[in-house]
């Protein structure tokens, strides 16, 4: 007699492989059409024949993305509002969300911050204020314009706190037997312990701020200062801006700003098609754990 339980669970999964493998492609065709435009030749991709793979294949695109200041510029103020962002996003999230995951008999007060924080979740004071409040601490046109608006993330704070709570507190107990302080015991064993949940926040934290570019937009009087986002976005509205200087000349004749646009954007994602697999064997463990425990 078959087991059609059996049958159709197998028959499900196919399914769910099958159709889950079509929905990939289909986010990844955009990207692919972007690199195959970034390596064809000026003449292929204004004649529209470039698809899914370079035509005249070439690295003039490239070459000159590189040597565009304006890009570089761009792409350092990413990496530092990356750098500085993180290391404040991480900190602030880290030291709310431990006392948070306390009992009320250990942090008493626990309840007020925790609401406290969860409002701003639900009730926003607008773009408005926010840039007013930005304007007159003095930190527009700096890079703490972009990193202190949004320097503690609550929803990445309810994440962490439930990842703490659903520790074992038998863990936290002996280590306070043994000598440990709230610190030693934060530093010693609970963080070792959260790796899954640090490194899937660490994610979002990094992509957030790698694809920031609205607070650029509104906070940076200097086009200089604008993060890579921002700057990508002013090109791909304006499609005149590739050439500026009469030295540049000659790269007009291999490069089209349909290809240099489509180099730029490529080399934009590069650095989080890097770091997104060394995170994503504990995206899925963190983000689950840090959801459903506590």
């Amino acid at each position: 007699m078959k087991n059609y339980s059996t049958l159709g669970s197998r028959a499900f999964s196919i399914f769910n492989y099958v159709f889950l493998s079509l929905v990939a492609f289909g986010c990844l065709l955009p990207l692919i059409n972007v690199l195959a435009i970034s390596f064809s030749s000026k003449s292929a991709a204004a004649a529209g024949y470039v698809k899914l793979w370079p035509v005249d294949f070439t690295l003039d695109s490239y070459v000159f993305a590189l040597k565009k200041q304006e890009f570089l510029a761009a792409f350092l103020v990413s990496l530092k509002r990356v750098g500085l962002g993180y290391i404040v996003n991480m900190v602030l999230t880290i030291f709310i969300a431990y006392p948070l995951a306390k009992e009320k008999s250990e942090f008493s007060a626990r309840n007020i911050y925790a609401w406290f924080f969860i409002v701003t979740m639900l009730f926003s004071g607008g773009l408005i204020p926010t840039y007013m409040v930005v304007r007159y601490t003095g930190l527009m046109d700096s890079i703490w314009a972009l990193i202190i608006p949004n320097a503690v993330p609550v929803f990445n704070v309810i994440l962490l706190m439930n990842f703490f709570r659903g520790l074992p507190k038998e863990i936290e107990e002996a280590a306070f037997i043994d000598g440990c302080d709230y610190w030693r015991t934060l530093f010693k064993i609970v963080l070792p312990l959260s790796l899954p949940s640090i490194a899937t926040l660490s994610l979002f934290v990094l992509v957030g701020h790698w694809n920031g570019w609205f607070d650029g937009l509104i906070y940076m009087n200097s086009t200089s200062k604008w993060p890579l986002q921002s700057y990508l976005r002013s090109i791909i509205i304006n499609a005149d801006t590739m050439m500026s200087a009469s030295d540049e000349i000659a790269t007009m004749r291999n490069v089209s700003n349909r290809t240099f646009n489509a180099a730029q954007v490529f080399l934009a994602a590069v650095p989080v098609l890097a770091v997104y697999p060394f995170l994503q064997k504990y995206f899925m463990k963190g983000l689950v754990m840090g959801s459903v425990k506590g």
